[in-house]
């Protein structure tokens, strides 16, 4: 595939998960609190799997590893926000098996090999480990994004969450960097311009506030 239709479908992916961190700032900003829309996670959803794809194509395991956890908390937290059962069944059926057709294809597919992901001569080994302890820091947020979730019974984005996104981030535009990857550069910019602003808004009222997501 011609490399502008990759990068058109990575700076689609991209411009979706900016999306979700707008849509996620302004309703924080006019709340005066840290919110959690259902819309952040039906567009995180979305981009996720343009953002598989995207990795797919540009035979890239960094990125395709740190989506596949991701993907499915996004569908938990529609299940919190009760969103999820209001979608089509073929909407719900397909999207669940979305990551393992993606799988299948870079396995099956001769072009696509994982001894060929993990031996990218574009991609140093130390890079490589850099930007996966990134990818993986920066994954985890959602991991710890959905276990505080589970434990208050409510879909939230506590402060947490966006520190370890601030932390993962600024390892993979250091990544990114090296990789020469325009995509993950623009998003991780953006992204982490949200991050910073997301503690700002906790902190700012906490001495004034109960710490309280909705």
């Amino acid at each position: 595939m011609n490399n502008t239709w990759i990068f058109t479908i990575g700076f689609i992916a991209q411009g979706l998960f900016s999306a979700r961190l707008i849509v996620q700032w302004i309703r924080s900003e006019k709340a005066g609190k840290v919110l959690s829309p259902t819309l952040f996670w039906q567009l995180s959803l979305i981009a996720s799997f343009m953002l598989i794809i995207y990795g797919v194509l540009r035979n890239d395991i960094v990125i395709i590893g740190g989506q596949l956890i991701s993907y499915f908390i996004y569908i938990r937290n529609l299940r919190f926000k009760n969103a999820w059962r209001h979608l089509p069944v073929w909407f719900r059926v397909s999207t669940l098996a979305s990551p393992a057709i993606a799988l299948c294809y870079l396995l099956l597919n001769k072009q696509f090999h994982f001894h060929a992901l993990l031996n990218n001569p574009e991609i140093s080994f130390p890079l490589m480990v850099w930007g996966s302890a990134g990818q993986i820091i920066f994954t985890f947020r959602f991991v710890y994004q959905w276990l505080h979730s589970e434990k208050m019974k409510k879909s939230v984005l506590p402060p947490g969450f966006w520190i370890i996104s601030l932390i993962g981030s600024l390892m993979i535009i250091t990544y990114a960097i090296f990789r020469l990857d325009p995509v993950l550069i623009a998003g991780q910019l953006f992204g982490a311009i949200i991050y910073s602003r997301n503690l700002y808004i906790h902190y700012r009222l906490a001495p004034r506030k109960t710490q309280a997501y909705s």
